[in-house]
């Protein structure tokens, strides 16, 4: 089917996963994770107790409540056994604390809340006549607001009415005024939203046509596709392959030309490879030091391989740094662990059958 699609399904357990297709094609996956996995889930938001301060690792412990720990870099001004706000950013590496931050975001999907970041913006894509539209409805909005309450409003927010922009960020400054609670334990103040609520949110196309149901996946052949994604091996359009390899220490990617080897087929798979390579990543939920072993290509090729992609990660949405080219000729990158990998989301997902 021609167009965006997203598909939602249930999953056992009471877990959610949402699928975002263009033209037929898997273009992005969330899978929540087990009910029982006790890791502290990006986007939640504790009341915390901020521990002593760990030497050389330039930041401290934080204690979030029912077992769960956290640890916040952005420390100064603040003593050991203090009551902190924080929210995670990204998912734990293996044997780490989660990474907390005490800079929240309160996301909806028109606007986004900044408690102790005041001030009122736009999505830098906002277009120009739209502008003014937008601005006096955040002063509206806000004018009753705590000073050091912020509002970004979205770029969804240029197609949607007044009246749903307006209910939208009332809600979520109710949802910020309750963050501190009466009670001083530490603990959960706002969870992390479910892979369905995170689609709906976050992913583009508000027009797509949603199929929500069991057998949403089975439908349009998602399930197919997600067992494919546990295989290192990824076909090519150019007769190549590309292969990922995750590792406790990085995900290595090597990239192969097939059976020709011409200096021609080299430059072709590696820009297809560099084209594919965000997606691989963002469906298989892989993140951290990424080194990519490219075909031999010679120095005069590099930056235009470099330059593709680049253009992928920009429609990647998932913050992933260049870091350059190595001696021997590899690329190494740097991925923000914003989602769990793929392989431990699946465990007890898949249908009986797949």
């Amino acid at each position: 089917m021609k167009g965006p699609l997203l598909l939602l399904a249930a999953l056992p357990g009471g877990r959610t996963a949402a699928a975002r297709l263009v033209d037929g094609r898997l273009e992005d996956l969330l899978i929540d994770p087990p009910p029982d996995d006790p890791a502290p889930r990006p986007g939640a938001i504790h009341l915390g107790v901020l521990g002593r301060p760990m030497k050389g690792a330039g930041g401290a412990f934080v204690d979030l409540g029912s077992g769960q720990t956290g640890f916040l870099r952005e420390t100064r001004g603040l003593a050991p056994g203090r009551a902190v706000l924080v929210q995670v950013s990204g998912w734990a590496e293996p044997h780490k604390a989660a990474p907390v931050s005490r800079r929240l975001l309160v996301k909806g999907r028109l606007a986004i809340l900044t408690p102790g970041a005041p001030g009122h913006n736009l999505a830098r894509s906002t277009p120009e006549e739209a502008r003014p539209r937008l601005e006096a409805l955040a002063s509206r909005a806000m004018a009753d607001a705590p000073a050091d309450l912020g509002l970004v409003l979205r770029t969804a927010a240029v197609e949607a009415a007044d009246d749903e922009i307006l209910a939208e960020i009332a809600a979520l400054r109710a949802d910020c005024a309750q963050l501190a609670g009466k009670d001083p334990a530490p603990g959960l103040r706002r969870a992390a939203p479910t892979a369905a609520e995170e689609a709906r949110r976050d992913w583009p196309d508000p027009g797509a046509i949603v199929y929500e149901g069991p057998d949403a996946f089975d439908q349009h052949a998602v399930w197919e596709t997600v067992t494919a994604l546990l295989a290192s091996s990824v076909p090519l359009p150019t007769g190549g392959r590309l292969h990922v390899e995750p590792t406790r220490a990085l995900v290595a990617i090597d990239v192969d030309t097939g059976t020709d080897a011409s200096p021609a087929a080299a430059l072709k798979a590696n820009l297809a490879a560099a084209r594919e390579l965000p997606r691989q990543l963002r469906l298989r939920g892989l993140g951290g030091p990424v080194l990519v072993d490219f075909a031999p290509l010679p120095k005069k090729d590099r930056q235009r391989v470099a330059d593709a992609l680049k253009a992928a990660l920009a429609r990647d949405g998932i913050e992933t740094t260049l870091a350059g080219w190595t001696p021997i000729g590899n690329l190494e990158l740097l991925r923000k662990r914003a989602r769990r990998p793929l392989a431990d989301l699946i465990k007890g997902a898949l249908p009986p059958g797949v």
